[in-house]
């Protein structure tokens, strides 16, 4: 690398100029009728979704030294699909693309390459990642017509370049781009491989796997020991929490699939199973390449209730990483030994065994309606007896299991089963994650009421038809409760009039 003072004694030495590498040009093309470009209009009910993997893909390649030239995404139309293929072979010295990798009828970017050039692998027996292309873009003119009138002649081929491509999924496009491409990247660019992380740990839970292929699964880190102290405190017999021994640190699976793009920001690393390790035990010790050598374990790793009150508390905590998959699995991650934390409501769930509830508050729930309650809306009961599109929480989410019990006591004042009373309710299964989405499904005018917080509906300027209260509880592993990032979240929710008395709803 030509540093300063690489470059002081070239000029000592005067010489004006050296041969060096360049950086080598990748053209990045993501390909699907259904992708928008982030900052566009998204229609989510004509199947678009947002372009993930232009910029992904364009960051890595920087990231691994070289340019990255970001083309405009090409449809599933083999001719448009051809044109801008042949485009960036002519600019670039490697052609990246995305999606349309599978054999379907509807992919046809295995095609293109066959007729444009060379396809020379298609399919590698790696997980994420398994539908990979690998070929030789020509650049040829456009097509002419042939003497007999055929329009298959081509003229010559004149350059081109390599081609890659990638899944469509993210996961497996970064991956597979992580594994394959990136060290090619930087042999171009002669650059050295970087310094490489690596961690080793335990497994916090089973994982089965046997499906025959490498396995790169993402994981993530946490440090299930005392890290350090906060100032002026100590444990309780009187040490320095500082001093105390760390334990191992614990390796948990983030695998949700090749499709679910939060996979990319909760995993840590990834630990490569080989294809003949059908399972990883608990306890087993595994090695874990780390996305770079800066990555740290949180200082609190929690899981459970989506809450707007829990999402100001945990700005107060230094390095938390919090995880809102509902109370159901939050308290199951808990039991499993792989958080530090869970955030649970309702009253039905017994506590859990080997944990100690360290603080709390309450939140008015109820139903989010459109302003001004145009259907009258009271209650519970007008979701069963009067014609209601309906939107609900999923099934890990406490909220919903509140709603549940609502709908239970209404089912024993009436003399009828439960489920009748929900197959009464059109939409109780259309379930969404978020807690706020079901009152953007209100207002975005696709459902007549939402399960939702009080706190929601005013901050979205929606109506709100009160159903009662919930508490939401915070358990803590009795092995943990002396982590720093713990002991700051306690006191976070010890000091939190603050952020109750800012939400509507919320109290003590």
């Amino acid at each position: 690398m030509l540093t300063p003072r690489e470059i002081g004694l070239l000029s000592a030495l005067g010489v004006e100029a050296v041969p060096v590498r360049g950086r080598p040009t990748v053209g990045i093309i993501s390909t699907g009728d259904e992708l928008v470009r982030p900052g566009e209009s998204l229609d989510s009910d004509a199947g678009e979704i947002y372009d993930v993997n232009t910029y992904t893909t364009a960051t890595a390649v920087e990231e691994a030294g070289g340019e990255a030239r970001l083309y405009p995404h090409a449809g599933d139309d083999y001719d448009a699909m051809e044109s801008v293929l042949r485009e960036a072979a002519a600019e670039c010295e490697l052609v990246l693309s995305s999606g349309s990798t599978s054999a379907s009828a509807v992919d046809v970017i295995y095609r293109v390459v066959e007729d444009s050039g060379e396809l020379l692998l298609h399919g590698v027996a790696v997980k994420p990642g398994k539908p990979m292309l690998v070929g030789r873009l020509d650049v040829s003119g456009p097509r002419s017509d042939g003497s007999d009138g055929s329009n298959d002649e081509r003229r010559e081929s004149s350059g081109g370049s390599a081609y890659v491509g990638l899944p469509g999924y993210p996961v497996s496009a970064l991956t597979i781009f992580r594994t394959f491409v990136a060290p090619a990247v930087r042999e171009a660019a002669g650059l050295p491989e970087p310094r490489t992380a690596t961690v080793t740990g335990a497994m916090a839970v089973r994982e089965r796997y046997s499906e025959g292929r490498l396995r790169y699964m993402p994981v993530g880190l946490v440090d299930p020991g005392p890290d350090e102290s906060l100032p002026g405190e100590d444990t309780a017999d009187g040490t320095d929490v500082g001093a105390a021994a760390t334990v191992d640190t614990l390796v948990y699976p983030v695998d949700k699939g090749s499709g679910a793009t939060t996979s990319l920001v909760e995993a840590d690393g990834v630990v490569a199973v080989p294809a003949d390790v059908e399972q990883l035990d608990a306890g087993e010790r595994v090695e874990v390449r780390l996305f770079s050598p800066d990555v740290r374990p949180p200082r609190l790793f929690g899981a459970g209730e989506d809450d707007p009150a829990l999402s100001r508390l945990l700005d107060r905590v230094d390095r938390p990483r919090y995880l809102g998959v509902g109370s159901r699995q939050g308290l199951r991650r808990l039991r499993d030994g792989v958080t530090d934390v869970a955030v649970v409501t309702g009253e039905a769930d017994a506590d859990p065994d080997d944990a100690v509830e360290f603080g709390g508050w309450r939140r008015e729930w109820g139903l989010v309606v459109p302003a001004g309650n145009p259907h009258g809306i009271e209650g519970v009961a007008d979701l069963v007896d009067d014609e209601l599109r309906f939107v609900n929480r999923t099934t890990d989410s406490g909220l919903r299991t509140t709603l549940g019990n609502a709908v239970a006591a209404l089912a024993d004042d009436r003399g009828v089963e439960r489920r009748d009373l929900v197959e009464a309710i059109d939409g109780f299964e259309v379930a969404v994650r978020a807690h706020e989405s079901p009152a953007r499904k209100v207002v975005a005018g696709e459902a007549d009421a939402g399960l939702g917080l009080r706190s929601t509906a005013e901050a979205l300027g929606t109506g709100f038809v009160s159903c009662g209260a919930e508490r939401v509880r915070v358990f803590a592993a009795e092995g943990r409760r002396e982590k720093s990032g713990v002991r700051r979240l306690e006191r976070a929710i010890g000091e939190a009039d603050d952020v109750l008395d800012s939400l509507p709803g919320y109290g003590r």
